[in-house]
């Protein structure tokens, strides 16, 4: 037999070897290969998603000025979990308060230029973000049975003061907790008495008021009314606006006490 022969035939039997493989592991073959395939396909989606769609929030200490205050007119940063947004928002408080003179005009600069589509945008971040704030909330609170509720509104104030205390100063101010709540809730009480001085018990000086939404106390209070009506409640479920106006409504009475 020649040597052509010879390679002939020893290629048609292994021809025929890989045909009797495939014949009889041909089920645990496809199974790999779907395998391998839905492997390729997660593995690009997860690559595409954190390296393509989104876009992961800057260095706030490391990076320009420019790049970390245009995070927030940018879309990805609403798609941050609530706690990193308020990290984040801390840690640029943190670095405002230590800008430099170049760094404070490049801040100015970029925030005067912001305009069209980056305005909105950052404008709904504003609004997601405190429509999170109050639907986490309102979500734990009915969450819980009656006699825990009131508990739970006093620890989220507190929560929420100190949180506001860190941003504007850089740490929580010195009391206690009760002495927060008195304060607060002595506030309240003054904000309710001259709304109620000046209006009669009502909304509009002519009778009992019809608005269903929460006053907390005096001017701030009746700014964020605004702001929740003309912005926060257009960022929220049906559902949620439910829960957020009931939870409000509550965490009024509960100051007033």
């Amino acid at each position: 037999m020649s040597l052509t022969d010879t390679l002939a035939e020893y290629r048609i039997r292994l021809n025929e070897g890989a045909l009797d493989f495939f014949d009889e592991h041909r089920r645990r073959i496809r199974v790999a290969a779907t395998a391998c395939a839905i492997l390729l396909a997660v593995g690009g989606g997860v690559y595409w998603w954190t390296n393509v769609r989104f876009r992961p929030p800057p260095s706030i200490f490391d990076s320009p000025v420019d790049d970390v205050f245009g995070y927030l007119s940018l879309s990805d940063f609403s798609k941050l979990p609530l706690d990193e947004r308020l990290e984040f928002l801390l840690s640029l408080a943190d670095r405002f308060r230590n800008f430099s003179q170049g760094d404070s005009a490049a801040a100015a600069a970029f925030l005067a230029g912001l305009a069209g589509p980056a305005r909105e945008q950052a404008t709904q971040n504003v609004r997601l973000l405190a429509k999170d704030i109050l639907a986490q909330g309102a979500s734990g609170y009915f969450e819980l049975p009656e006699a825990q509720r009131g508990k739970y509104i006093d620890e989220w104030l507190l929560k929420w003061m100190k949180t506001g205390e860190r941003i504007t100063t850089g740490k929580e101010r010195e009391g206690s907790d009760d002495e927060r709540l008195k304060d607060l809730k002595d506030d309240a009480k003054r904000g309710e008495a001259r709304r109620t001085e000046r209006f009669g018990g009502g909304g509009d000086g002519e009778g009992p008021s019809t608005n269903t939404m929460p006053s907390l106390s005096g001017e701030g209070a009746t700014r964020f009314l605004d702001f929740w009506g003309s912005d926060v409640e257009s960022a929220s479920t049906p559902r949620e606006q439910g829960q957020i106006v009931r939870f409000l409504g509550d965490v009024r009475k509960r100051v007033l006490q």
